[in-house]
């Protein structure tokens, strides 16, 4: 019995002295902290920081997967060159900025227009239901998306196309395949699908307006104009400005919804850069010639973050 309770003192005072040495290697805040923050530091070197110096690299070679030696050339900065000059880089280019200027632009106004009238409407029957009809279509994927409108333009049975052939005399219009009508028809099809994502930031951003000061505004008799000035917009800018930067970057990069739709066509109509960049890497095999595009882009859309991150850092230092 003695030597049972001895036992049992001593392995007690072991697992005792074991939890104090973890305890005593956690109790460093630094410590502490660099245990924590090491995995996500070791995934981000080696799927971000490792391919993006590959990439940054590549960018200055010429190479291609269907050359005869297969082997890497360095040739400086004639990648850029080449594409910064070619005309068919700058129609991309274009063609991605008024994508991304109308979409985001009327996906915001869109948004702000449902936010304020689904605000402060809890008695409004139905209201979760047609929330909830509203935020579907973002949580679909844009292939399913994208074949669902195929189907719907089709001229030959499309519902789509059959509504339109009723004002244009029964005379159907192939939406996907014209020139002048592919990229609206994209373009409408991103704003349908990301227009829910606008009006639930501006819910959130008209959620974070202190009943207060409303409630004071309304007291004092002030107007629907006086009112988002001095109350609605000093609020809820911040979280209206991280909704837009987000999907400013995230339209820039839009690629598998217009793939999908016309695949670029008819001709370029619809090649935005993330399509230009595919054919260059995947079907063109030039991967050198593709990391110098992708890095373009990758400088753009920082370029897009940074004046977005700016323009709120500089709000909230005139607040402070």
């Amino acid at each position: 019995m003695v030597l049972s309770h001895t036992y049992k003192t001593a392995s007690k005072s072991v697992e005792k002295k074991g939890i104090s040495k973890v305890q005593q290697f956690f109790s460093d805040d630094k410590r502490f902290l660099l245990v924590i923050l090491l995995p996500v530091v070791l995934f981000f070197l080696v799927w971000n920081a490792l391919p993006t110096m590959w990439m940054v690299g590549m960018s200055f070679y010429d190479y291609s997967m269907i050359s005869a030696t297969k082997t890497a050339q360095f040739i400086g900065l004639e990648n850029f060159i080449y594409l910064l000059g070619s005309e068919s880089v700058w129609s991309s280019i274009s063609k991605t900025f008024l994508f991304v200027v109308l979409g985001v632009g009327i996906e915001t106004i869109l948004g702000i227009l449902l936010g304020f009238l689904f605000w402060n409407s809890a008695k409004m029957p139905g209201r979760r239901l047609a929330l909830t009809l509203l935020f579907s279509p973002m949580i679909l994927a844009p292939i399913a998306i994208a074949n669902y409108f195929k189907l719907m333009t089709n001229p030959n049975f499309g519902v789509i196309s059959y509504i339109i052939s009723l004002f244009n005399g029964g005379k159907a219009i192939e939406l996907l395949t014209d020139v002048n009508l592919a990229f609206p028809t994209c373009l409408g099809v991103d704003i349908w699908m990301w227009t829910p994502f606008m009006l639930l930031m501006t819910l959130a951003a008209l959620g974070s307006v202190p009943k207060a000061e409303l409630e004071a505004a309304n007291i004092d008799r002030l107007g629907w104009g006086q009112k988002f000035k001095h109350i609605i917009l000093p609020h809820g800018k911040y979280i209206l400005m991280l909704g837009i930067m987000l999907r400013t970057i995230d339209c820039f990069k839009t690629m598998d919804l217009v793939w999908a739709m016309t695949t670029g066509g008819p001709g370029a109509a619809t090649e935005l850069l993330g399509i230009s960049l595919y054919r260059v890497a995947f079907q063109s095999l030039y991967l050198g010639r593709a990391s110098a595009y992708a890095l373009i882009t990758l400088l753009v859309a920082i370029a897009f973050t940074s004046i977005f991150l700016f323009i709120l850092n500089k709000k909230n230092s005139e607040v402070g």
